[in-house]
């Protein structure tokens, strides 16, 4: 079974002809919880049901959210095995209180972009648009990684944005645009990209923002823990990443 959480809600789907398989003598086995970042959620989506064919012994629940927030979670004791974050400092609260099984590695980079609704009603073209006070914008929040890179991004630009509401993670800030709530709002390529004909997409020099996944030291199963790890760093993980616009570590 391959479940996607996001938000408390759990979506559950299985393919019939994965599920008839049985795994190999030495294959891992058992179930695992992935703690994915909330850009995370369609590529990763499309590397479990890759993973599951070539293990088809293992359970993969993958668990989407703010990387702030699941890493508090995982911290506070929530029962996860592998950690998927947005950025390495939001890592380094997991793996400096000693909860990953070595140290995190670096599996994509991805790179902000300013959303708005088909059309671009209204009429941005470029960041500073986004301290425009008589346009609606969405950010997310400086505690999640893509406010603080949003924030980097900004200040680096000598430019103060004026935000009209701050998300806790970069899916809520896309469905306000997708849903015209907003007139643009600062997200990542990858959720442009994955939101289609839904938004259209402008460009901003932004420097790219490092994602590090790690198996957990609490895993009750740190073997299909490590083994998925290991398919996200492997060619096949790389190229789903790579598709869903994801760059190169």
């Amino acid at each position: 079974m391959i479940a996607l959480a996001s938000a408390g809600l759990i979506l559950a789907g299985c393919s019939s002809a994965v599920a008839e398989q049985t795994p190999h003598d030495g294959a891992p086995a058992g179930a695992i919880t992935v703690f994915a970042a909330a850009s995370l959620g369609g590529s990763f989506a499309t590397i479990v049901e890759a993973f599951r064919q070539e293990n088809p012994g293992v359970t993969v629940t993958v668990s989407v959210g703010g990387s702030a927030g699941l890493a508090t979670q995982i911290v506070e004791g929530a029962p996860a095995d592998v950690f998927a974050a947005a950025n390495p400092a939001t890592m380094a609260a997991v793996r400096d209180a000693g909860l990953t099984r070595g140290a995190p590695v670096a599996f994509a980079t991805n790179w902000l972009q300013i959303a708005v609704a088909p059309g671009n009603p209204g009429a941005v073209s470029a960041l500073d648009d986004l301290a425009d006070p008589d346009r609606t914008i969405a950010l997310c929040a400086v505690e999640v990684p893509c406010g603080a890179a949003a924030a980097e991004l900004f200040a680096a630009a000598g430019i103060t944005p004026s935000p009209d509401t701050y998300e806790q993670d970069v899916r809520a800030v896309l469905t306000k645009v997708e849903l015209g709530e907003v007139d643009a709002g600062l997200v990542y390529v990858t959720d442009v990209r994955e939101a289609g004909d839904a938004v259209e997409g402008i460009e901003v020099d932004s420097d790219p923002v490092g994602y590090p996944i790690a198996a957990l030291s609490a895993s009750s199963n740190p073997r299909a823990a490590e083994a998925f790890v290991d398919f996200v760093l492997s060619a096949a993980g790389r190229r789903i990443l790579g598709e869903a616009g994801f760059g190169a570590p």
